[in-house]
């Protein structure tokens, strides 16, 4: 709260004003995040749920890397405020929508939210690395022994794959899991 008070020219007493607790501040910027998520649900119903999903996740990942500090937030709670609630309540009327059981789209909620939060996280730990950083990884990559490591060797080319299609690689692989599963006893 301190390291808070001194960045906006304020007192921590003036904060506890406002908000009782950290946890509390807490939950109010992570909401704050969350409510730049921009959902149509008469949009998101016309699209299907596997796009529905890939926009919905792309959304929040979006917001979260505006603000890269956040993700690591919501590690330790769930958030529960309005703007959250609205993003989860898209999400999971789309699953039900496309025909998943309550309990497969409970669960598919957690994995698409749980794979934007890992990935989202990654974009806090990654802070201003960008091309330098990539020239560098991607330098190692063509710098190592072809013998030792061949495989390696054989994609260095394509190595490192920029986080933000990475990002959208694997939703698209989990989308399409969760399509193979969907309706199945499995979930």
């Amino acid at each position: 709260m301190r390291v808070l008070a001194q960045r906006l020219g304020s007192g921590t007493a003036t904060l506890y004003r406002h908000f009782d607790k950290r946890a509390v501040l807490v939950a109010r910027v992570v909401d704050e995040v969350f409510g730049e998520v921009e959902l149509d649900a008469d949009a998101l119903a016309a699209m299907g749920w596997q796009a529905a999903s890939r926009t919905i996740a792309h959304g929040m990942f979006d917001a979260l890397g505006r603000h890269k500090n956040v993700a690591s937030l919501l590690v330790d709670e769930v958030p529960l405020g309005p703007n959250a609630m609205a993003v989860r309540e898209h999400c999971l009327a789309v699953l039900l929508d496309g025909g998943f059981p309550p309990e497969a789209a409970a669960r598919s909620y957690s994995a698409l939210a749980g794979y934007v939060l890992g990935f989202s996280i990654q974009l806090g730990s990654h802070g201003g690395a960008g091309r330098d950083a990539n020239a560098q990884v991607s330098a190692a990559f063509h710098g190592i022994d072809p013998s030792r490591y061949p495989a390696t060797a054989a994609v260095a080319d394509s190595l490192p794959v920029p986080l933000h299609e990475e990002f959208s690689f694997g939703l698209d692989l989990l989308l399409e899991g969760l399509n193979q599963l969907r309706g199945t006893q499995y979930l």
